[in-house]
């Protein structure tokens, strides 16, 4: 089994050619590997996002915020119009 760095594995099946694997069986360790090396990719990105808030995405959250919060006070405003209303 050769060796081969980790960007590799996406290009050389480092499995071929191994005396006691058949080529069927190469195969089926290259996918996991493949797909291993996706899941550490994956996970890494999900930790820089963790870590590192999108400040674009919290830019837009802060002002739906603030549009959310005129929109809970004029709704709060409306409502006690009407109970002053049905009061009268």
């Amino acid at each position: 089994m050769s060796t081969v760095a980790i960007n590799d594995i996406f290009i050389e099946n480092p499995y071929a050619g191994h005396p006691e694997l058949t080529t069927l069986e190469a195969d089926v360790l290259w996918e996991y590997a493949k797909l291993a090396q996706n899941v550490k990719e994956l996970a890494a990105k999900s930790k820089t996002l963790a870590k590192e808030p999108d400040e674009i995405l919290l830019t837009r959250l802060r002002e739906l915020e603030k549009k959310m919060g005129l929109v809970m006070t004029l709704f709060k405003a409306s409502i006690w119009g009407v109970i002053n209303e049905r009061q009268s």
